[in-house]
């Protein structure tokens, strides 16, 4: 995930969840929370008891957030977010919580005496993690058009560009969707799964090396013993927790995407 990519998940999901941005430059952006998102993400349950309790005024906080150092002000101060941050994983569990699933309907000018037909998109946001002892993540954003089968890589850019809303504008009518949206999550994760098994596997040979090399160490330490001791079993499953590689695929969430052709 680049971060242009992050400044722009961060401006949808604020957007969505009623929040104000109010400064919003490349690199950074001033995020005015409402109460119900500074109760989300800012973890302050004894400030907000303390409110309920006495009848306060709330005032909730504001977040300086960071996506790109470089083209921010030097001095600037606030949280800097990239792929991997704790922030970042805050918020996007928060999207799975608040918004795993959504329907959006495409508003474009109306054609006097035209109707203009939508076509359903599946669109699903999906990670992919690659762990052994390190570990690294890929978010993937793929749309699938249920009429024709029609599949698109960085779906999230397209969706970006253009005017969404919940309720299905004037003067335009949906298509019934050919392909069942359970049956186009099947297709997008068969899709996902051919990608993932022609990647490189160098990462995961890498991890088996360094994992024999520690349990190498391991027979060694205990070497001699005439019976081995329980910490053993202990450790050597521990090392297999932490060097067997594992690759897990993960929806973060999704939604039907009615747009124009």
């Amino acid at each position: 995930m680049q971060q242009a990519e992050i400044h722009q998940f961060l401006e949808r999901y604020f957007t969505a969840n009623d929040c104000g941005i109010v400064e919003n430059h490349p690199g950074y952006m001033n995020v005015q929370l409402t109460i119900d998102m500074d109760k989300e993400l800012m973890n302050r349950p004894f400030y907000w008891h303390y409110l309920e309790k006495t009848g306060g005024i709330p005032n909730p906080m504001r977040l300086c957030l960071i996506t790109d150092q470089e083209k921010a002000p030097e001095n600037l101060k606030g949280e800097v977010l990239h792929f991997g941050s704790p922030r970042l994983h805050q918020i996007f569990s928060s999207a799975r919580r608040l918004a795993s699933y959504t329907r959006l309907f495409e508003s474009k000018a109306a054609v006097p005496g035209r109707q203009t037909p939508l076509q359903p998109w599946l669109g699903l946001n999906i990670k992919i993690s690659y762990q052994c002892d390190l570990k690294k993540d890929l978010l993937k954003s793929i749309g699938l058009n249920l009429i024709n089968g029609m599949m698109k890589e960085e779906f999230h850019r397209e969706l970006m560009e253009r005017r969404l809303t919940p309720k299905i504008p004037d003067f335009s009518f949906t298509l019934t969707p050919i392909i069942k949206p359970k049956s186009g999550i099947a297709r997008i994760k068969s899709v996902i799964e051919k990608e993932v098994h022609s990647q490189p596997t160098e990462w995961a040979e890498s991890a088996r090396k360094r994992w024999k090399e520690d349990l190498d160490l391991l027979d060694q330490f205990y070497d001699g013993m005439e019976e081995l001791p329980e910490s053993y079993f202990v450790e050597k499953q521990a090392l297999a927790e932490q060097y067997e590689p594992k690759i897990n695929v993960e929806i973060i969430n999704g939604g039907i995407f009615y747009l124009s052709p």
